[in-house]
């Protein structure tokens, strides 16, 4: 799941980093969703809800922007959890489940709203991946940092699925931009 095509473009692929999923010029917090689940999409100059509650708001307008309720598993864990998927998948007993969803939670002048997205992650982040993405995210609304700074990251490397590491590398390279 951590890189399926996500337009009617089959070559425009899309990449897990962090609770970001980047797609050309889209980011969105978790994975993109087809079905009825809310989109949240974070765009230079707005963040935008797409869903059954609609919203639109300019960075100027956000006050607080937090993700609650995300997997997350400990080193150890994630390594016993591989392990058994492997084993099933080679007893050909493994059935892929839904993603997890993830709460989202907006604070903005003239109100907020909480929706829920999916997880991009197969079965979970890392601590420190949700830790990488959450500071980015405080960036965001301090207007210290721009969602600009994933497209333009996903434009020039175009990357496939990345593993845990190379992930928790790439938040920390935009965290060491000013």
């Amino acid at each position: 799941m951590e890189s399926t095509p996500r337009s009617a473009d089959p070559q425009r692929q899309g990449c897990m980093v962090g609770l970001f999923w980047i797609d050309g010029d889209t980011v969105h917090l978790g994975t993109p969703s087809a079905t009825t689940a809310s989109n949240v999409v974070l765009a230079p100059g707005s963040l935008q809800v797409i869903g059954p509650e609609p919203r639109e708001w300019p960075w100027s307008d956000v006050t607080a922007l937090e993700v609650i309720a995300v997997p997350v598993r400990s080193v150890g864990v994630r390594w016993a959890g591989r392990a058994a998927s492997v084993a099933a998948a080679a007893l050909d007993l493994w059935v892929p489940g839904s993603p997890a969803e993830m709460t989202v939670v907006v604070g903005a002048e003239g109100g907020g709203i909480e929706t829920t997205v999916l997880s991009g992650a197969a079965t979970a982040y890392s601590r420190r991946e949700v830790d990488l993405s959450r500071a980015l995210l405080a960036r965001f609304v301090e207007g210290t940092s721009s969602p600009a700074v994933l497209t333009d990251w996903w434009s020039s490397a175009e990357p496939g699925a990345l593993r845990s590491r190379d992930r928790e590398a790439v938040l920390e390279g935009w965290l060491a931009r000013r």
